[in-house]
């Protein structure tokens, strides 16, 4: 492709290069750049690809994409264009090399603290049953071409790799895309460029402050998303919404279970083997069953069904879809323990609010203990790690506090971080700082009726140490454990 063809639609703000060049591929990490490339530098979190410019060059760039002028460039030696964003470019960059696949597609975005997995897979189902449509979903868990998984590092892809990516959906047939879409990315233009069909919003509880600062921050993040779609769905129940909709520049359409939301759930049936509750709405009433327990899965059900129905989708087409909806893993899912009296769930509470969600819901059917085990993650805000603490104990009858994934940091530091929640509380807690033990602990202390919930890691299938991903699948250490 040529380097014009590329650069079309971007604002640029210099050129010092042939734009008759033939390029090879875009490179955002100068050490994948290989001969015909284009090396797009960005500022990260922990150096400036601005200073890797000469090593891009020296392994065969054709051209550098840059925010500053090159160090050292004199005369016209380093063929560089620049922007007044480089990851806005990129993301620009990326749409139109791969043709701008998500033009060819009906996308749905979903952003919120809590519930945005979950409602994306509600959202697959219901639109692979309602219109035998091949489905992409993009994702914390897992991205998927149709039933293809695809691993994924991040909530939301980097622009030019999530581009890649559209267009592997596109050419494999799908029509429609579901993705997660983060509060970072929306923050550092990952998304630029796509036009979304629905824009989803779920929640907005305390997360990720280590990058947005304050709650404000990060509620104007989230809401970047709907002045990107062309119908909001949002949830009318939670009180940032008001916030989050002030610059919208979507057409609306609320949900919840208080009177005037367009989508109102009401006789909300709550059970221990999952949900059930009237759908109100201009279209119609019907009543939506779905095996998943949990009253925050409620809210999640509506989101799927409000995005549902901004596409036109019939209401009892949607309730049927659902009925037939088993879950997702890492959400409240049910580890086996043959020949035990107790129940391990595993969920992917990480936050004070998703500790509340899914412990409260397990109180609600558990015939014994709610037994909780959790930790926070490293590197991460750390004012909410004593919130954590007290999230827990308020809503279970044992606390087993341990590692999540420490990253860089201490686990005993963490750990420190989080008991100052637990102080004063009558709910017995016990620290046991390496995560398997903690586990076995917890089996070794249950008993008839108990219900141990495994928080925080969810899907995972690893935790993060000093920047390495060692194994760790929970399912695995109880299966293990059991045979013992």
């Amino acid at each position: 492709m040529k380097l014009a063809a590329l650069l079309e639609g971007i604002d640029l703000l210099s050129v010092h290069v042939d734009l008759d060049v033939d390029v090879a591929n875009i490179q955002y990490d100068s050490r994948q750049v290989t001969v015909g490339d284009v090396f797009v530098a960005m500022a990260g979190y922990e150096t400036d690809g601005h200073r890797y410019i000469p090593q891009a060059l020296a392994q065969g760039a054709v051209a550098v994409v840059c925010e500053t002028v090159p160090e050292g460039n004199q005369e016209g030696e380093i063929p560089y264009i620049q922007v007044v964003n480089s990851r806005r470019a990129l993301a620009e960059l990326g749409c139109n090399y791969y043709g701008h696949p998500s033009k060819a597609m009906t996308m749905i975005g979903i952003t919120g603290t809590n519930g945005k997995t979950s409602t994306t897979y509600l959202m697959k189902a219901i639109l692979e049953q309602c219109l035998d449509a091949k489905v992409g979903l993009i994702g914390t868990n897992q991205n998927l071409i149709g039933d293809t998984v695809l691993e994924t590092e991040r909530t939301t892809p980097e622009s030019f790799a999530l581009q890649g990516i559209l267009a592997q959906m596109r050419d494999g047939g799908c029509t429609h895309v579901v993705m997660e879409v983060s509060s970072h990315a929306m923050s550092l233009d990952r998304v630029c460029g796509i036009d979304y069909a629905v824009g989803v919003y779920t929640n907005l509880t305390q997360d990720h402050l280590d990058f947005h600062h304050t709650m404000e921050e990060y509620c104007d993040a989230k809401a970047l998303l709907f002045q990107q779609c062309a119908m909001g769905v949002y949830n009318q129940d939670d009180p940032w919404s008001v916030r989050l909709m002030t610059q919208a520049t979507c057409q609306r359409f609320s949900y919840g279970q208080k009177k005037g939301a367009n989508l109102r759930a009401d006789h909300v049936d709550l059970t221990a083997k999952g949900i059930a509750f009237d759908v109100i709405c201009p279209a119609g009433e019907v009543r939506v069953q779905l095996a998943i327990p949990g009253e925050f899965m409620v809210y999640n059900t509506l989101a799927a069904i409000g995005a549902a129905r901004a596409l036109g989708l019939d209401l009892k087409d949607i309730a049927k879809a659902l009925k037939t909806f088993h879950g997702v893993k890492g959400r409240v899912e049910v580890v086996p323990t043959p020949d035990k009296d107790y129940t391990i769930l595993i969920d992917y509470a990480h936050s004070p609010d998703g500790l509340i969600n899914v412990l409260s819901t397990v109180q609600g059917f558990a015939k014994g203990r709610t037994i909780a085990v959790f930790g926070c993650g490293g590197d991460r805000d750390r004012t909410k790690r004593p919130k954590m603490g007290a999230a827990a104990v308020a809503h279970c009858d044992l606390a087993v506090i341990t590692s999540d994934n420490p990253r860089t940091e201490e686990p005993s530091t963490i750990i420190a971080d989080i008991l100052p929640g637990v102080e004063g509380s009558t709910t017995p807690y016990q620290v046991v700082e390496n995560r398997i033990e903690a586990i076995h602990w917890a089996m070794d202390e249950a008993k008839a009726g108990d219900v141990i919930v495994l928080c925080g890691k969810g899907h995972e299938t690893y935790q993060e140490i000093n920047h390495v991903k060692h194994h760790l699948d929970e399912r695995e250490i109880v299966a293990e454990y059991l045979k013992q």
